[in-house]
């Protein structure tokens, strides 16, 4: 699998409406719902299944689900590295657990889904920048 096929992919996600848990390009998706959409397009089978989750969550519980399950299953690489096809994850307040993610589709661009709105692609700005706790690799990713 290569990098480009990641941002191809994620790419024709652009336009799927913001649906809290959903999956299903063109119908809905949150931020993990792309991002499984994505691995099920590129690598196979989900490794896991997404348990039911708030929009709260990671407020709620105050633990690091997102990025444990980011380290189990996908390859984690330095910040400062990461290309596009990588994945960011982000901590939306300081002190909080990482509970948003994103595929950097350019060096300076994200495809997200956006709360409210749809899956997008934006720029990676200062605000965005200052919010990443991780980035990851699908695995088997050809570099």
């Amino acid at each position: 699998m290569k990098r480009t096929d990641i941002v191809a992919a994620a790419i024709r996600w652009i336009g799927t409406p913001y649906r809290h848990q959903a999956s299903l390009r063109g119908v809905g998706a949150d931020c993990l719902g792309l991002l499984r959409g994505v691995w099920r397009e590129q690598v196979g089978d989900e490794p896991e299944a997404a348990p039911p989750y708030s929009p709260d969550w990671a407020e709620v519980l105050g633990q690091e689900t997102l990025l444990q399950a980011a380290r189990r299953h996908l390859v984690e690489r330095d910040i400062g590295g990461a290309r596009p096809g990588d994945i960011f994850l982000f901590r939306m307040r300081a002190g909080c657990p990482a509970k948003h993610c994103a595929i950097l589709s350019q060096p300076d661009r994200i495809i997200h889904a956006y709360w409210g709105r749809s899956v997008v692609e934006t720029r990676l700005s200062p605000w965005w920048q200052r919010r990443i706790a991780a980035a990851f690799s699908f695995p088997d990713l050809e570099d």
